[in-house]
């Protein structure tokens, strides 16, 4: 996978978004597959991991958690974007990696360590209470573990604004996580949360090993209920500070898209994929790209 690959998912994604046409490639190209059974139709249902039903049938009629994703981060002169998983993929690839995130995560936690405390003393003076914000995340295999973070919001926001964190009421994955507007946050955390300053304090789970430099974002188990069949998958591997979907649209992902990118890169992970979107991301950041 090359830059432009990546960078022109991210232009046709923001550009499909704003004219309001954008429609997920895996429910268009399962449910086309499903509704033509020429034998076109079928390998190409094949491809895409689709059951070979006729059109009417009740299982054509996809829910969230029902069909094979479609990536949009893929080569788009193959065939079909959905891919296996990285068979390939050296044993060494992990001890480098391991390596690798813990030379350059205690190097960058050095550096971070003075801005970690300006802005810690910053919220601390708008707001009450602690300057982190300590949250359970599942690792790997679903192993729990508590992540660290600068906090954004209020200290007191999941009181004055529940239905927020009312995830029970989400019928499926096609939700914004981030807001563009959004109450809970104070004005330093809108600055730290911009900036990415927020996150800084993750590099100490990466020293811990809690994390990787790169992976799927950790997810909270309020949300990981609605994951279903993409659940096993997304925590096959170790979670990171940033992933594939940070640096192809961020804030402005569904989070159906988001699992989608993460599950892509979960596939065709390798060292040199993992430079490259520590590449992308320190340019989305400096240019505070897709985030709010």
């Amino acid at each position: 996978m090359s830059f432009n690959v990546i960078e022109n998912d991210r232009e046709q994604l923001n550009a499909t978004r704003t004219s309001g046409r954008l429609r997920m490639n895996s429910t268009s190209q399962v449910a086309r597959a499903r509704k033509d059974m020429h034998a076109e139709a079928l390998e190409t249902a094949d491809r895409l991991g689709a059951d070979p039903v006729p059109a009417g049938h009740e299982s054509s009629r996809l829910g969230p958690d029902q069909i094979r994703v479609t990536y949009l981060s893929v080569d788009r002169k193959r065939p079909s974007a959905a891919l296996p998983h990285n068979s390939a993929l050296s044993p060494v690839y992990g001890v480098a990696k391991r390596a690798f995130d813990l030379i350059f995560g205690v190097a960058l936690l050095l550096v971070a360590t003075p801005i970690i405390l300006i802005a810690a003393a910053a919220i601390r003076i708008e707001s009450k209470g602690s300057p982190f914000f300590v949250q359970t995340r599942l690792g790997k295999n679903g192993r729990p573990f508590k992540i660290v973070k600068l906090r954004g919001m209020f200290k007191d926001a999941r009181i004055r604004f529940p239905s927020y964190y009312d995830y029970s009421n989400k019928p499926d994955l096609d939700f914004c996580f981030h807001h563009e507007v959004d109450p809970r946050v104070t004005r330093a955390g809108n600055f730290i949360r911009k900036t990415s300053i927020d996150e800084l304090p993750n590099l100490w789970n990466v020293v811990l090993g809690d994390i990787s430099l790169v992976g799927p974002r950790p997810e909270i188990p309020e949300v990981m209920a609605l994951y279903g069949n993409f659940r096993d998958e997304y925590l096959s591997v170790k979670p990171g500070v940033t992933c594939l979907s940070k640096c192809t649209g961020r804030d402005r992902l569904t989070k159906r898209e988001t699992i989608e990118y993460d599950l892509d890169y979960i596939r065709q992970r390798s060292f040199r994929f993992d430079l490259q979107i520590l590449w992308r991301t320190f340019r989305g950041v400096v240019m505070r790209r897709d985030v709010f």
